[in-house]
């Protein structure tokens, strides 16, 4: 791919972050009346003021405003980070047992006490963003304090890896779903998936040995139980001893494993885990191409034994469909990758991003019909999938343009 390709490629990426994104998320979430944000808006941006606040989605708030405070030094994005680390510490954190809560209500009181892993996860991955732009000793004992907590009660000490869910006190919960769409199994790829990414994350500000062990063990799970080598894509249900419980396909999943997977061994610095990893990130990579790219561009969401068996095409695994084929260009140097990431991203221009209202539709159809009921702000719609999508393919493009230099040079 010519280099004024690529360069117009990282403009198109820079101009939806900062004339798109940047301008929505900075203005329209505040929820002023209540404090820190709004749970829920719709499509046309009704805003609905009494819905819940949902942990996820101020995690991820969290972690974006230090993300892009960090790339645009922007002080408006230090005050919303700030914001939002401290409704999540004055209404999220429980103050008798730990953790955080599931769900508060849009006054703050909680409404779903339970620990969830996943979400455990989240508040660890966006403390770590916040203390990168603040280094405040409070905030990475709150990061350590929680990375702790998950270690002391949901790991495993028989078949390795992280169970579900618990109740306020941390008890093991009856209940072990994500959402109502997951199954009730004691473990799963997608909780795994961002215990992966939080760690990581934390590896970055807390060269602790205990941390990079655990990490690497986060890895090894992947490798041995959760990565079909067969068919290059991810299990997603398990039972406590890593019996598989489904057969389906998370397209979304697996292009976001592959290159977190291969970010993940890379901070980890262990050069074993790099060589090993690099095959299957792309291998990976290929699958989703070969089997979850229309012919459009866009990805589709899932498949089953039988081929595909959910072929819309949601907002997040677009992000991360670019993402993915760009790591998996600089892995293998396969150009038929990079091609794919400018088709993908070009779908997302041309389908996914709500000209009209702002920020990005939830989904459209495989024919590209948005579906305008779904939510624009929600416990699961935030700017975690999007910005740092823009974040990571502009830098990314910038090392290509640079090797392409260097290479120009010999």
């Amino acid at each position: 791919m010519e280099e004024n390709t690529l360069t117009e490629f990282k403009t198109r990426v820079q101009t939806e972050l900062m004339e798109g994104l940047v301008p929505f998320w900075k203005t329209q979430v505040i929820d002023y009346q209540n404090g820190g944000f709004i749970g829920r808006m719709e499509n046309d941006r009704t805003i609905d003021r009494r819905a819940v606040k949902g942990l996820i989605l101020n995690a991820r708030l969290l972690w974006s405003y230090a993300a892009l405070f960090r790339y645009t030094s922007d002080d408006a994005f230090l005050t919303l980070a700030q914001r939002a680390y401290n409704y999540l510490v004055d209404f999220f954190l429980d103050k008798d047992y730990g953790g955080a809560y599931w769900f508060v209500d849009f006054q703050g009181n909680f409404v779903e006490p339970k620990k969830k892993m996943y979400g455990q996860a989240f508040t660890v991955y966006a403390l770590a963003e916040y203390y990168k732009i603040t280094e405040e000793k409070s905030i990475l004992e709150l990061a350590t304090n929680l990375f702790d907590l998950i270690e002391s009660y949901a790991f495993d000490k028989t078949h390795d890896g992280y169970l579900e869910s618990f109740e306020r006190n941390w008890s093991l919960a009856e209940d072990l779903r994500l959402s109502d769409l997951d199954m009730n199994e004691k473990k799963s790829m997608n909780t795994h998936l961002h215990v992966l990414e939080a760690y990581t994350n934390l590896y970055r500000i807390w060269k602790n040995k205990t941390v990079e062990n655990k990490l690497a063990g986060v890895l090894r799970v992947f490798h041995d139980h959760i990565i079909d080598f067969d068919t290059s894509h991810f299990k997603l249900f398990f039972d406590e001893a890593w019996t598989s419980k489904s057969e389906g396909v998370s397209f979304g999943h697996d292009i976001e494993g592959s290159w977190l997977l291969a970010e993940a061994a890379q901070v980890l610095g262990q050069e074993q885990w790099i060589e090993d990893l690099k095959p299957v990130s792309v291998a990976m990579a290929r699958a989703v191409l070969d089997e979850a790219m229309d012919r459009d561009g866009g990805i589709m969401y899932e498949a089953d034994v039988e081929g595909i068996s959910d072929s819309d095409k949601h907002w997040w695994p677009q992000a991360e469909g670019v993402v993915g084929f760009i790591n998996a260009y600089q892995i293998s140097g396969d150009e038929s990758f990079l091609k794919a990431a400018l088709k993908t991203w070009t779908f997302i221009e041309r389908h996914i991003i709500n000209k009209r209202y702002g920020e990005w539709f939830w989904r459209v159809s495989k024919d590209r019909k948005p579906y305008r009921e779904e939510a624009k702000v929600s416990e699961w719609k935030s700017p975690y999938h999007n910005c740092r999508a823009c974040l990571e393919i502009m830098a990314r493009i910038d090392a290509i343009l640079v090797d392409m230099t260097n290479i120009e040079e010999l």
